[in-house]
């Protein structure tokens, strides 16, 4: 019982930074805001922008995608603040993997920064291949027509189909970023921003040279006006509100990357002010160029003329400006290789992060003395992507991105509701009264659930119920949005054990932020702090659930097996690590120094 009691505190176990560590590292400080909002624009202003927008009204939602664009971007912003101030109080490499390891513990941060490699390398991937087939639409398809006729592929594995054909070009490109990777972030983020500048250059000139032949005409079609086929029923929302709403769901996915900028912890000059900075900076300009440019397109074009692979070069050839078309075009190119060193960026750095805490591989996060960068990371990350880029079908890859990005964000947002409502060294010491009350007097837990002695400071009570109320949030917030995805027959026809089912968990969750919003927050100074909590953060986990429930089940059946391979490493080196961790803390102890960064658990055993 000893054993198994001292195993499952392993995987729970929170990091603890002393305030003397959090500005040390070995990596280089070079990267100001202006870089980490550049390298957030670069790594989401990509596909998304030169494809979703046409595929998107063309099929989902017709001119209403500017409407899609506004929701996913409201449901970004909850997330991006929410990690926003996680940069400001941890500022390390790792992204939400860090954050999950102070707040919630170890095997939940492994989990994240493990879903989180399968994200971004991914993500890397999908770029690196719309980025050949955008020059190879340029030539007609000539590479398509080489590689399919001298190496066809037709496999599956894990019911996942492989490409057509094994993709040299997009392979190249990979390991070309990866090399500029590994020669330090300072030098390959100064060619990041100047990418990144031209693609909103590029931005612009279509959203001002297309105004000029925009046609109002084109958002109040009538039926009447349109060719045979499924084209819904005109005006400005031709697929209904149902329509806008779906395409606001895959609209969502053009503004994952911007996360990345978080991962810069270790590597930004001033990270409590530059992280935040440029967090809400690029999801302000990302929505800008969304919007404008889904606008102007949906203006010049009709939705149901719209091309799905390249609507931006074919709405100017559309409209008789070929010369506009091919600015355009190597616009995209450049605005796509931006997204991909976005998408590579922080693939090193959460294995970095990783590494270091011995989860995976210690090797792994090893840093270069020379370039100051994880250079055996990096190069077997960038592998790793290439080989995907090289084999994968990321027509059945890119829902697997999704799962790893949702879950990030909703365990970000709520380890926001932990942390602010934890009590911390600033505020006044309650505890004298409350303290042993969570497990010895019910009658003061039913008392502090709506604080009704209106507490000012959170005590140990106060902070044990809102840990508490966070996972019944999240657990409620799964079933309620079962009911909406699973039931959607029954509650179009107002059965009363589905109306039943939505009210009930609403209900619930609204009497959970309720009781949340009435504790007393921390006093703690943070150079940003996410406003309207609880508010922001529990309307961010239930978008995300929502989003996570509409999943297939053969992407979860992928993510499994994905899953299984991180747990055999986790359990078969990561514990085994963390053992020779506290031999070499207990020596530490025993000579009388604390160290930089321990373990709270293990440091307080090592004491004792």
């Amino acid at each position: 019982m000893s054993a198994i009691v001292k195993f499952l505190r392993k995987m729970n176990k929170k990091k603890v930074f002393q305030e003397s560590a959090l500005g040390e590292t070995k990596l280089a400080r070079k990267l100001n805001a202006l870089d980490l909002t550049a390298l957030g624009v670069g790594s989401t202003l990509g596909v998304g922008l030169y494809v979703l927008a046409g595929e998107v009204s063309k099929t989902v939602a017709g001119p209403a995608v500017v409407l899609s664009f506004l929701l996913a971007a409201v449901a970004s912003v909850f997330a991006g603040l929410c990690y926003a101030e996680f940069g400001a109080r941890v500022p390390r490499a790792g992204s939400a993997y860090i954050y999950s390891y102070v707040c919630v513990g170890e095997l939940v941060a492994f989990i994240i920064g493990w879903n989180l490699i399968l994200e971004y390398s991914i993500g890397a991937a999908s770029v690196a291949r719309g980025l050949s087939s955008y020059i190879d639409s340029l030539t007609d398809g000539a590479m398509k027509r080489a590689f399919s006729e001298s190496m066809p592929m037709d496999v599956e594995v894990l019911s996942m189909k492989l490409a057509e054909y094994p993709d040299f070009f997009a392979c190249g490109m990979t390991l070309l970023f990866v090399c500029a990777l590994a020669f330090g972030a300072k030098e390959s983020s100064t060619v990041n921003n100047l990418f990144t500048f031209l693609n909103i250059g590029v931005v612009l000139y279509v959203i001002i040279t297309g105004a000029f032949k925009s046609n109002g005409e084109n958002w109040t079609l009538s039926k009447e006006d349109l060719p045979s086929g499924n084209w819904g029923e005109g005006g400005f929302f031709p697929y209904g509100v149902t329509g806008m709403i779906s395409g606001a769901a895959t609209c969502f996915y053009g503004f994952v990357g911007f996360d990345c900028v978080a991962t810069t912890g270790e590597e930004a000059k001033n990270p409590q002010k530059a992280i935040p900075i440029a967090i809400v900076a690029s999801l302000t300009i990302i929505f800008l160029a969304y919007f404008g440019v889904s606008a102007v397109l949906t203006l010049m074009v009709p939705y149901y003329l719209q091309d799905e692979d390249g609507p931006i070069p074919k709405a100017f050839e559309y409209v008789g400006w070929p010369a506009a078309k091919w600015i355009v075009s190597i616009g995209a190119i450049f605005g796509l290789l931006t997204s991909l060193f976005g998408a590579l960026f922080p693939l090193p750095r959460i294995i970095y992060a990783m590494s270091s805490d011995g989860v995976i591989f210690r090797f792994l996060g090893k840093v270069n003395p020379r370039f100051q960068t994880p250079v055996v990371g990096t190069l077997i990350a960038g592998i790793l992507t290439a080989f995907m880029t090289l084999i994968f079908d990321l027509k059945e890859l890119v829902d697997m991105m999704s799962i790893g990005t949702l879950m990030a964000y909703s365990i970000v947002a709520a380890c926001v509701l932990l942390l602010r409502y934890q009590r911390s060294d600033v505020d006044e010491d309650l505890d004298h009264s409350t303290q042993d009350s969570l497990w010895k007097n019910i009658k003061e837990i039913l008392i502090q659930i709506f604080n009704f002695r209106r507490l000012k400071s959170p005590t140990t009570l106060s902070g044990g119920i809102v840990a508490w109320e966070v996972l019944i949030f999240f657990l409620g917030s799964l079933a309620l949005t079962a009911c909406i995805v699973h039931a959607e027959e029954p509650l179009s026809n107002s059965e009363p054990l589905a109306i039943f089912g939505v009210v009930f968990f609403s209900v619930c969750l609204l009497l959970i932020m309720v009781s949340i919003g009435l504790q007393s927050p921390s006093k703690k100074e943070l150079s940003f702090k996410v406003p309207l909590v609880p508010v922001l953060p529990g309307l961010s986990v239930v978008v995300n659930v929502y989003l996570m429930m509409m999943l297939s089940v053969e992407t979860w059946i992928r993510f499994g097996v994905w899953m299984a391979i991180g747990f055999i490493i986790y359990f078969g080196y990561g514990i085994w690590q963390e053992w020779q961790l506290l031999r070499v803390l207990i020596g530490e102890v025993n000579k009388g120094s604390t160290g930089k960064e321990v373990d709270s658990i293990y440091y307080i055993k090592a004491v004792e």
